[in-house]
């Protein structure tokens, strides 16, 4: 049986180490925690140099970034929309969402939001890489999210038969 103790990292593309590292140091005061930089793949030993960056998420998460100058430049999946693949990192409350929209605006950053969830309240924005960043604070109560979880299973069945939004939580919204 396999026990997951918790995500080790998360590693996404960036264009540019140096300006990843500083920019997530400034915007969400993310350090630096490590850095690997090989000229060889250790898994397929392709001659491929890349600088590996790993930076403080928090609570011992870790987000990571590779810059690979030797493959053709960054994109994005062109058939998935831009909201779709994302990355959310959690905040403590809704106004240190509101205080870091504040904070992200005044250097620069577009941001959008506060959107309502239901259970949790989002800010969503960019980063350098045109990584679709989002902060998120929970909202719900302790039986929104059991009840949630208990219909969980359900709805992903009937989704896969129907493609259409299953009922079951639309007292999110309401």
């Amino acid at each position: 049986m396999i026990n997951i103790e918790k995500i080790h990292h998360v590693a996404y593309r960036c264009k540019d180490a140096k300006e990843t590292t500083d920019w997530y140091k400034d915007k969400l005061n993310m350090d630096l925690v490590l850095a690997i930089a090989e000229d060889e793949v250790p898994s397929t030993k392709a001659p491929d140099p890349y600088m590996h960056i790993f930076l403080d998420a928090g609570n011992e998460n870790v987000l990571a970034f590779f810059e690979i100058p030797n493959s053709p430049d960054m994109g994005r999946d062109e058939n998935t929309p831009t909201w779709v693949q994302h990355l959310a990192l959690r905040i403590e409350s809704v106004e240190a969402l509101i205080s870091a929209k504040k904070t992200l605006e005044s250097k620069g950053i577009g941001v959008l939001g506060p959107v309502n969830h239901g259970v949790f309240k989002s800010i969503y924005f960019f980063d350098p890489n045109g990584h679709r960043l989002e902060l998120a604070a929970n909202t719900g109560t302790p039986e929104q999210y059991k009840e949630l979880n208990r219909v969980g299973y359900d709805m992903v069945e009937e989704w896969s038969k129907t493609k259409r939004a299953p009922r079951h939580a639309a007292w999110l919204h309401q």
